[in-house]
């Protein structure tokens, strides 16, 4: 009996035997299709390739794709874990071509497949095709040697597939097998055809006309194939069951969850068990491709599987968390197939533990409620719609959860209740919106949210994606369109343009529709949906569009590069200053980054040495950079840095990096641990190189770092070093030299000045300088007074001449006025006997304002002042020799 693992196999072997590519699963998270929630079906990747929008180096492809249906038009959960084949994750084996071959050869191949391979008896076996579709019912006829009893033609759109209103199309052949005239259905197309007698286990689809608008159709070029057959339903069937449950893959699961519960896999409570293994593989393979648990979006449909599983564990009597305890066994059993399994086992369990951890917390208060609640109503009355909410909105209980918990005592929600419930809240919610401060045309994002939801960002894993545009906005209000040379604010489902927030600038990039092409120049945030500022420069594009999204890689590269880099940087400063450093602001854009902090002083040149030698010797460490979702509490427990301004709710994203021998977190050797939303590199080597410019102040107490990194950083020190070789040659010396020689030069420098001041001063004390009145003293009521206009000296000059002259006199006063280019400097000394009788300011403020100026003081033994006009000198002198007389 084979292995889901080797049914798998054999399906990828049998056709890439047949010339198929084996091409691996995408990601759960669709980047083509704005209009999934989660991938669905095989064809999802192969989208453009059936369009002709894309083309690959292959024709044919096989694949073993994971699904999720659980949100949204394709939502099983309700069903799953009580019925025989409902899955929240399933596999879908398919096999395509694009252009290549079709009906001719996919019917052969289909029929081998099962009947050869898979050695499924052909009695049991009968096919659908669309009613007037001949051609593929005479292809039954010749490969298989069907009866026309065993080709059934059904005439509705069961076996007609559509990519959309408008697009490829086409019919399509399905294989069921008959599990036994002891199990109750009918035949497809028949009164009983929901029975289990008769299940589907392949749809082959010719995907062979395009249909418009106006309801015609016509014949495509590119004449396809796209087929899909769910492994657990043909897993079940050859292992000898009806049941997926009953497959070896699932069997472990449960068994697995059994052991950790302590409850037997198969007696009366195997539901739970069942619930717990298909929704450990959905939850699993999400986290594995990126989704977290969340209020909104996927994050949401995730958190609501999970919250479901962990209900069904606690029905089990599981009193601490189990899910995680079961990722093992999963890794196990899918982890050959799936490689991405084992590489985020961590996270995975990590996640399911927190999550599980936080909602047991409040199970028990919310499961209390809603006993107390049932026991004011009669016995089969529905739970009021009001209650449902509080479950809802006080604990976290979706909708379907407690309709889950009402199932099993045969109850029933009010849902009309519930979304009555659910309205007021929106409303209320938007009165606080609308009072909170914001600019008035703001509220138009609220308005915009409720009708379109919220955006879903992508920008975490990719850069390029396909998103729906939700809606436009020119002027403040909603348009329909936007056309070549118009600015308009683009909403779209879901985007990988990231939002401006937490110091980091918003994405950049392209939005192309089918019918124009439009630059967005900024992203920004508001009520949960991203505004991408754009102009559209040709064409024009429309709400409802599907559009190509591409985020500029080069400028999301350099943004990123400095974002992880002020992590480094952040924490670099608290090792070098201490733990008193706290981020007060930063700005992370293309060009630069630049970090405010906590500090009271400059950092001294040995402190900026060493904080920028630290961030680079974890660059070049080249470690992996971690993100993880956790709760605020168990973030900071563990050592992360809260981010200034950035406000949290239940759950954050916690970015490490970074190897150190003695640091933070729960192995107590990480770096950098910080509360984060930014988008960053995925190892420190990334970030290229830092360059720290320096520092300076930015307010009281905080200051401000600015640096590069990355090809900025690389061009700064590219400009340094020319500059450096020209300073090299111009002093002819070595650049390892250069140094030394400036300083050589500066101390030659520093001894011609003192040489030549020296020079001045002699000269003036020797006349040669002089003008009006010379250097000779007079006698002035009984003072001797030397007065003297000097050229070519300084005003620096003066106090130093003044003291030679009182040297020289001995005992008197002496005022000298420098030209200075048309200016005046003004100095006057009084020698120490004369100090109380005479003062050297009297003498320079007289002669000051005969200069023009104004003021002028000092000490009594020496002042200082200047002039505007040096022509007056000698009414200045005499102003100061009356000054004297008295």
């Amino acid at each position: 009996m084979p292995t889901l693992n080797e049914i798998r196999s054999t399906f990828l072997n049998y056709y890439s035997k047949q010339g198929h590519e084996v091409v691996a699963s995408s990601p759960l998270v669709p980047r083509n299709d704005p209009t999934l929630m989660f991938v669905n079906s095989g064809m999802v990747q192969f989208k453009n390739l059936f369009t002709g929008v894309e083309t690959r180096d292959y024709a044919r492809a096989t694949s073993a794709q994971k699904c999720v249906r659980a949100g949204g038009k394709h939502n099983d959960l309700d069903n799953v874990g009580y019925t025989a084949r409902h899955h929240t994750f399933f596999e879908m084996l398919g096999n395509f071509s694009f252009g290549d071959y079709f009906k001719k050869e996919a019917i052969p191949y289909a029929w081998e497949l099962l009947t050869k391979e898979f050695d499924i008896p052909k009695d049991r076996l009968l096919v659908t095709v669309y009613h007037t579709d001949d051609e593929a019912a005479e292809i039954w006829k010749k490969v298989a040697g069907f009866s026309d009893d065993r080709i059934i033609r059904i005439p509705t759109n069961d076996n007609f597939w559509q990519m959309g209103p408008t697009g490829p199309c086409g019919p399509c052949t399905e294989i069921f097998f008959d599990h036994g005239d002891h199990i109750p259905g009918g035949p497809p197309g028949s009164p009983d055809e929901d029975g289990d007698r008769f299940i589907e286990i392949w749809n082959v689809v010719f995907m062979q006309n395009e249909q418009f608008e106006d309801g015609s159709m016509t014949a495509l070029d590119m004449q396809s194939i796209d087929t899909g057959m769910g492994l657990e339903r043909i897993g079940a069937l050859l292992q000898g069951s009806h049941d997926n449950y009953d497959t070896d893959l699932f069997k472990a699961l449960i068994e697995a969850s059994a052991h950790v519960t302590s409850v037997d896999p198969y007696g009366d409570q195997n539901v739970h068990h069942r619930v717990i293994a298909d929704h450990l593989r959905s939850t699993s393979f999400l986290i594995a491709d990126g989704v977290m648990p969340a209020n909104d979006g996927r994050g949401y449909v995730l958190r609501r599987i999970m919250r479901r599983a962990m209900r069904h564990a606690h029905l089990l009597g599981a009193k601490d968390p189990v899910m995680h305890q079961l990722v093992p066994a999963l890794v196990q059993q899918m982890g050959a197939a799936y490689p991405e399994l084992g590489q985020a086992q961590a996270l995975i369990e990590e996640t399911l533990r927190q999550e599980e951890t936080r909602f047991k917390q409040t199970l028990d208060r919310g499961l209390k409620l809603l006993d107390d609640e049932l026991d004011t109503l009669e016995q089969d009355a529905p739970l009021p719609g009001a209650a449902a909410f509080k479950l809802y909105d006080t604990f976290g209980f979706p909708l379907d959860l407690t309709q889950d918990a009402l199932r099993e005592k045969g109850r029933t929600v009010d849902t009309d209740g519930f979304d009555t419930a659910m309205a007021e809240q929106k409303a209320k919610a938007r009165a606080a919106w609308t009072g909170s401060g914001e600019a008035a045309d703001s509220t138009i994002w609220f308005d915009i949210a409720e009708t379109h939801g919220t955006t879903d960002f992508l920008g975490y894993d990719t850069e390029v994606a396909e998103g729906q545009i939700a809606a436009l906005v020119r002027d403040g209000a909603e348009v329909k369109s936007a056309g070549s040379g118009e600015k308009v604010q683009v909403v779209l489902n879901q985007t990988p343009f990231y939002a401006e927030s937490g110091g980091q600038v918003g994405d950049v990039g392209t939005i192309r529709t089918e019918g124009g092409h439009a630059l967005v120049t900024t992203t920004r945030k508001a009520a949960g949906v991203f505004i991408h500022f754009a102009e559209v420069i040709n064409g024009t594009i429309g709400t409802g569009a599907a559009a190509q999204l591409q985020v500029d890689h080069a400028q999301r590269s350099a943004i990123r590069a400095n974002h992880s880099a002020t992590h480094l940087l952040h924490e670099a400063l608290r090792e070098t200053l201490g733990n008193h450093v706290a981020q007060r602001g930063s700005l992370n854009a293309e060009d630069r980054l630049r970090f405010d902090f906590s500090h009271s002083k400059a950092l001294s040149a040995e402190e900026l040495s060493k904080v920028a030698t630290d961030v680079n010797r974890f660059i070049r460490q080249n470690s992996q950079v971690e993100t993880r979702i956790m709760t605020p509490d168990d973030a900071r427990a563990i050592g992360a840095q809260a981010l200034f301004g950035e406000k949290y709710g239940d759950e954050v994203r916690v970015v490490s990096m970074g190897q150190a021998e003695t640091g933070k977190g729960r192995d107590g050797t990480t770096y950098s641990i910080e509360l984060c939303g930014g988008t960053h590199v995925k190892q420190t080597g990334d970030i290229g190189t830092f360059v720290l410019l320096g520092d300076s102040a930015s307010s009281a107490g905080v200051r401000r770092i600015e640096a590069l990194t990355g090809g900025a950083a690389f061009a700064h020190i590219e400009r340094e070093s020319m500059r450096m070789g020209k300073v090299a040659n111009a002093l002819k010396a070595q650049s390892d030299e250069v140094l030394d020689r400036l300083k050589a030069l500066m101390d030659d420098r520093k001894s011609l000045q003192n040489e030549v001041s020296q020079l001045r001063r002699e000269l003036a004390m020797a006349g040669g300088t002089g003008e009006g009145g010379g250097a000779e003293a007079k006698t002035i009521n009984g003072v001797s007074f030397i007065a003297q206009v000097l050229t070519g000296v300084s005003g620096r000059d003066l106090p130093a001449l003044i003291d030679e002259h009182k040297d020289r006199l001995k005992s008197g006063a002496v005022l000298l006025i420098a030209d200075t280019g048309g200016k005046a400097a003004v100095a006057a000394g009084i020698t120490k006997d004369l100090v109380g009788k005479l003062s050297a300011v009297d003498l320079v403020k007289a002669a000051v304002v005969e200069l023009g100026g104004k003021g002028g003081g000092g000490r009594p033994d020496m002042a200082q002042g200047g002039g505007k006009d040096i022509t007056n000198s000698d009414a200045a002198i005499k102003a100061a020799e009356t000054v004297l007389e008295g």
